[in-house]
């Protein structure tokens, strides 16, 4: 059975996202944010202390990114990936790692120096700069989009998981006011997904299950 250590609309989302969609059984385990800080035990499962962590059978692994893909080709049949001989297949690669690391990193600096640093230690102009440095980035996708309701192959993949996360994140932090039409309108779509709203019930359940809050704090 496959595990998944995750937290509220973590980057632990793509995983659970991408196991919806392709609907493979799965353990799921919500802890409070950060477990390092406040769920110690967790050390004994991730000596990164980081989310995820997913188990399946003697494989670990714990980039949020990667283990879409990995859901993808050995328990969806590919059919949320694009294969290598697909005309689209380093499209998908390319915006399975944009999600992360071209559109999440800058997020994790807002959050950081507008919500999880102590107020004395908060820095306003630091979370702006990143702010803006997300969505002059998010131009990309604009453009990718032209023409296309998802990012590559013609169909819904892991690609618009990884992406799709890093606007859950925006959302969750007040950005997606700034998005253009054109992403706005594929948030939208990406939201409807029956795949997306299973992983939203599955993680709401778990998370009352184990008593556990939202992971971002108030302003």
């Amino acid at each position: 059975m496959i595990r998944l250590y995750h937290c509220v609309d973590a980057r632990s989302f793509r995983p659970l996202w991408a196991l919806e969609e392709v609907g493979v059984p799965y353990e799921l385990h919500v802890l409070p944010f950060p477990p390092r800080v406040l769920a110690k035990s967790y050390l004994d499962i991730n000596p990164l202390g980081t989310i995820p962590a997913f188990f399946d059978g003697e494989t670990e692994m714990t980039e949020s990114a990667a283990i879409v893909e990995y859901v993808a080709q050995r328990h969806g049949q590919g059919g949320i990936a694009a294969p290598p001989d697909h005309p689209d297949f380093g499209r998908y690669l390319n915006f399975l790692h944009f999600g992360e690391a071209t559109l999440t990193f800058p997020q994790t600096l807002v959050l950081r120096y507008s919500r999880l640093e102590p107020r004395e230690r908060r820095q306003p102009q630091v979370a702006e700069d990143y702010r803006k440095w997300f969505l002059a980035r998010l131009r990309g996708i604009d453009r990718a989009l032209t023409g296309r309701d998802w990012l590559c192959a013609g169909r819904f993949t892991g690609a618009d998981i990884s992406v799709g996360y890093a606007l859950l994140l925006a959302d969750s932090l007040g950005m997606s006011a700034d998005f253009s039409e054109t992403v706005a309108a594929y948030w939208a779509r990406l939201q409807a997904r029956d795949g997306f709203q299973r992983a939203k019930a599955a993680q709401s359940q778990a998370a009352a299950d184990a008593g556990v809050g939202p992971t971002l704090p108030a302003r």
